[in-house]
C-alpha cells in the first residue's frame, strides 16, 4: 500500500524568498531574513549589488519598528491588517487607534489588546485620522516610526523598500510613493489628477520635490518625530501636508519609493471626499507658505 498522497496546497516563494503556509506551525521563522546569517548567504549567493536591489539587509540589533493604524469603522479588515504586519518579520509595536468607531471595530481590536506587539487606544468620539496619528506618535516607542491604514490599500511588506536608505543612512525621511512606475494598480484618472495637484503645490510651498505627499506610508526616525510632535495641530487629513512641512523645515534628507497600492471606492468604506482636498489646499498655505 501507498502513503496518501500529500494534498497540501503548494506555496511558491513571495518577494522575500519566503514560503507562505496555511500552518503558523510550518511557516519558517521571518524574523530569520533580518538577521546576519542570512544577509550574509544572500551576499554570498547573489552578490551585494542583487541584495541591495532587492533590499536585503540586516537590521541593527534591539531594532523596533513603531507602525501607528488609525481605524474609524473597519470592524472587517483591522485585524487582517495585524496580521499583515506581523507576516513581515519585522521587530514591531503595533499601534493601534479606533476613531470612535460605531461598527465593532473596538470590540475587533479589543481580542488584540493582551498581545506583547500591540497597543490598543481608543478615542470616545471621532476626532479624525490626524487626531488618532498624533495620538499613536506619543505612544510610539521604537526607533522608527510608520503610519499603516486599517483598510488593506497598503502592503506592509513594502516596509523593507522603505526602511533600506534609513538603516543605510542614505536618508533621513522614506515616503512611499503610489505613483510614477510599473507595479501598481491605476487609479481613478480624476483621483490620481487630484493628487498630483496637491502635491505638485505641496512641493512648491515646502520646497522639496514630491510625487504623491498624501501617501500614508511616511516612514520617519522617531528622533526626528519627537522634535515636530509638540507643535502638530491638524485633525483630520491635512496632517499629511502638516507633517511633511514640519520635517521639512528641520532640513532633513527625503527620499521616495515604490509601493504596490490597491485602491477601493467609497461603498467599500474609503473616507477621504473633497471637503479634504479643500482642507489640503489650506494646509498648503498655511504650513508651507505662511510656515505656521
Amino acid at each position: 500500500m501507498h502513503d496518501p498522497a500529500d494534498e497540501s496546497p503548494i506555496h511558491p516563494p513571495n518577494r522575500f524568498g519566503m514560503v507562505a503556509s496555511d500552518d503558523t506551525d510550518r511557516q519558517t521563522d521571518a524574523g530569520s531574513f533580518w538577521g546576519t546569517d542570512y544577509v550574509r548567504r544572500m551576499h554570498a549567493e547573489l552578490g551585494k549589488d542583487a541584495c541591495r536591489k532587492l533590499a536585503i539587509f540586516e537590521l541593527p540589533e534591539g531594532f523596533l519598528l513603531s507602525v501607528v493604524v488609525p481605524v474609524f469603522n473597519e470592524s472587517g479588515t483591522v485585524t487582517s491588517v495585524v496580521d499583515r504586519l506581523r507576516a513581515t518579520g519585522l521587530p514591531m509595536q503595533i499601534i493601534l487607534i479606533d476613531d470612535g468607531s460605531k461598527d465593532g471595530t473596538l470590540e475587533a481590536m479589543s481580542t488584540l489588546e493582551h498581545d506583547p506587539d500591540v497597543i490598543v487606544i481608543a478615542h470616545e468620539k471621532n476626532r479624525g485620522k490626524g487626531a488618532a496619528i498624533r495620538s499613536g506618535f506619543a505612544q510610539a516607542t521604537g526607533d522608527i516610526v510608520v503610519i499603516q491604514d486599517a483598510d488593506r490599500e497598503y502592503d506592509p511588506s513594502d516596509f523593507r523598500y522603505l526602511l533600506q536608505p534609513l538603516i543605510a543612512g542614505e536618508a533621513d525621511v522614506a515616503y512611499g510613493t503610489r505613483y510614477g512606475h510599473y507595479d501598481r494598480q491605476l487609479s481613478p484618472w480624476w483621483h490620481q489628477t487630484v493628487n498630483g495637484l496637491i502635491t505638485l503645490l505641496a512641493s512648491i510651498a515646502i520646497g522639496i520635490r514630491l510625487s504623491d505627499v498624501e501617501t500614508c506610508y511616511k516612514m520617519v526616525p522617531r528622533k526626528h518625530l519627537q522634535k515636530i510632535m509638540p507643535d502638530l495641530q491638524e485633525c483630520r487629513f491635512g496632517i499629511e501636508i502638516e507633517v511633511t512641512a514640519r520635517l521639512a523645515r528641520l532640513g532633513l534628507r527625503f527620499t521616495e519609493r515604490p509601493i504596490r497600492y490597491q485602491h477601493r471606492w467609497y461603498d467599500e468604506g474609503k473616507k477621504i471626499g473633497w471637503r479634504d482636498g479643500v482642507g489640503a489646499l489650506w494646509c498648503i498655505v498655511k504650513y508651507g507658505l505662511f510656515r505656521r
